[in-house]
């Protein structure tokens, strides 16, 4: 959209203020509010400056960076008491051309999309996620250097089948209701939402199939409204992984397949494994010999492994499995067209950076194409198994059991992120540096069951 066109629509549509929104480096939303009276054709190419190291971008020293809106992304904020006019901002470098920083989540993303075609021609990759969250009545935190101190109030305590259960029983239908009548109107698509297996109030909302950069945007604006909304009704919200000891935990797990003009990638009629073709597989093997390295984009918070354990429906081995819900790799068994054949990536949650996330799976999945990669030769599937078992029975690999075993793995291997230009190496050693420093400071802290059992 050009200014022309935008003043259209701020003058047309009264709109008091354009609010640009910006995404850290660790994957939350940031924004920087402008008068529409402000709102000019050089703002739109010049931008606007801001402080890039309280992003965690970059060190105070060098830390002048702009915000340039990207229009196309305008929508109406649905929670402001003033006409606000929202839309997403790319981030540059304040020289004279305005380049691209190579650091800003969105342009890593875009590469990613970019290099896909490049790789095979007029291929789009297609996302479908499912969040998963907790609604509490409440919670309070305190905590001092003698303290701490934390409570969580539930809403509601369903014992057994609390997943997908109904009225009266679960008693968050109607925030639910509410929340994806605004992400319709965000023209986010929702494909359902029920009650999760967490019987002290574990919601889902998954979304429809979307390109790469449109499935990041929408995360971020899906956490923002349902965040947003939460704290509109009195409740307590969050996606943490694992908030509450024995309980199940939140994932975002992934659906994705890669489509061109004319067919799904991913279908073979003659598929020797739930007709998945060969790229399907290769992409998969891809995804499945990476999947170390990549948790520390896919889980990357101390919290994550606290999920990722047996005796849950989370993922713990590195293998693929038709309705296998234990493997990293699962190939949902009720698909039965084949413009829906996909697998789904199930390690992932919603502490990632969704931009840094999608396009490294994206990225290990290009690289077992062209390595040609067959997760059966490799004696990583088909577990139809509890993947557990038989990952100790056959000695297959686990994913990593913290977040500093996944920075291990990501410094080892990030060659297929790094090979085509996607993510500058820069931006993998400072995501290692900022990880590396957040996972010792939250070692050092005292936990309570340490002083139960210790003091």
């Amino acid at each position: 959209m050009d200014y022309n066109a935008l003043k259209v629509i701020l003058e047309r549509e009264e709109i008091d203020f354009l609010d640009l929104k910006v995404v850290d480096l660790a994957g939350n939303l940031r924004h920087l509010t402008l008068p529409s009276s402000y709102v000019t054709e050089k703002v739109l190419t010049d931008g606007i400056g801001f402080d890039a190291s309280s992003y965690r971008l970059s060190s105070v020293e060098s830390s002048d960076l702009v915000l340039i809106p990207d229009t196309t992304t305008c929508f109406k904020d649905p929670f402001r008491e003033a006409t606000v006019l929202s839309c997403f901002a790319n981030i540059h470098i304040s020289d004279r051309e305005r380049s691209s920083f190579p650091l800003d989540s969105r342009l890593v993303a875009r590469k990613a999309e970019a290099l896909l075609i490049n790789k095979i021609k007029g291929a789009i990759s297609y996302w479908g996620p499912e969040y998963e969250f907790y609604l509490f009545q409440d919670f309070t935190y305190e905590e001092d250097a003698l303290s701490l101190k934390w409570k969580i109030t539930p809403l509601e305590m369903i014992g057994e089948g609390a997943y997908h259960a109904d009225l009266p029983s679960e008693k968050l239908a109607q925030f639910r209701d509410q929340a994806c009548k605004i992400l319709e109107k965000l023209k986010i698509p929702v494909k359902y939402h029920h009650h999760e297996g967490g019987g002290l109030g574990q919601q889902e909302i998954e979304t429809c199939f979307e390109p790469l950069l449109k499935t990041c945007d929408d995360a971020l604006l899906i956490k923002y409204v349902l965040r947003n909304l939460a704290q509109r009704e009195n409740l307590s919200l969050t996606f943490m992984p694992k908030p509450i000891y024995g309980a199940p935990g939140n994932g975002w797990h992934v659906h994705c397949f890669l489509k061109d003009e004319e067919r799904n990638l991913f279908y073979s009629e003659n598929g020797a494994y739930s007709h998945l073709s060969r790229i399907a597989l290769s992409f998969m093997g891809g995804v499945l010999k990476h999947a170390r390295s990549l948790c520390a984009f896919t889980n990357p918070s101390t919290n994550s492994y606290k999920r990722l354990v047996p005796g849950f429906e989370a993922p713990t081995s590195i293998t693929f499995g038709r309705g296998n819900r234990n493997s990293a790799c699962r190939i949902p068994g009720y698909v039965s067209e084949a413009e829906e054949t996909r697998f789904e990536y199930r390690p992932p949650d919603s502490t990632s950076n969704p931009y840094l996330c999608l396009s490294a799976i994206l990225l290990a999945g290009l690289d077992g194409i062209e390595k040609e990669i067959d997760p059966v030769k490799e004696g990583l599937g088909p577990v139809e198994e509890n993947s557990f078992a038989a990952c100790h029975k056959e000695k297959l690999d686990f994913l990593p059991k913290s977040m500093e075993e996944a920075l291990d793995a990501l410094e080892e291997d990030h060659e297929y992120l790094t090979k085509d230009g996607v993510f500058p190496r820069s931006l993998i050693e400072r995501w290692i540096k900022v990880k590396r420093e957040e996972a010792r400071e939250i070692f050092l802290q005292v936990h309570p069951v340490e002083l139960e059992r210790y003091f």
